[in-house]
């Protein structure tokens, strides 16, 4: 049997209700593959109805899941959060979203898009991104720029969050 090839994935998580913190990193020990995780931020909240800030980072995975396999991961991960959606963009206790998987491009919506259809519109996204997968920034992505204009903000490893 052969073995199935391992690539990198990025996974971007975001918490703004409840233990913020404690659900991210119970996220993060429940992600299988983990090579690298970004500086945690606290962001404000784009779109939706007004709500709390919001702390995000990104993970990078060194894994042999297929990008469904990784949305596996992630909804699990919300599961595990009591996650609700009741309002689109509203307040969550977790999102887990795939990001990018290297070499590969899926558009099947609603399931599942990669690489994320937003990820290069969001500094959210892109300043963590920054931290552990500098080369999938767009050319010329000032991430400083991006995080003062776009309130991101870096509060240190998740470790040191409360």
């Amino acid at each position: 049997m052969s073995e199935r090839p391992r690539r990198r994935a990025l996974l971007a998580l975001g918490s703004n209700l409840g233990d913020r913190a404690a659900f991210l990193r119970d996220a993060v020990a429940a992600i299988p593959d983990v090579v690298d995780v970004s500086f945690t931020y606290e962001t404000d909240p784009v779109g939706g109805p007004d709500q709390q800030p919001f702390l995000n980072l990104v993970v990078m995975l060194d894994t042999d899941l297929t990008p469904y396999e990784l949305l596996e991961v992630c909804r699990a991960c919300e599961m595990a959060a009591a996650r609700e959606r009741e309002v689109r963009w509203g307040p969550r206790t977790l999102d887990v979203d795939v990001l990018w998987v290297d070499d590969e491009t899926i558009d099947d919506p609603p399931e599942l898009i990669v690489p994320h259809e937003r990820m290069f519109e969001r500094a959210f996204v892109l300043v963590p991104v920054a931290d552990v997968a500098p080369d999938v920034l767009p050319d010329g992505y000032d991430v400083v720029v991006a995080a003062d204009t776009e309130g991101v903000r870096r509060l240190g490893s998740l470790g040191d969050v409360g």
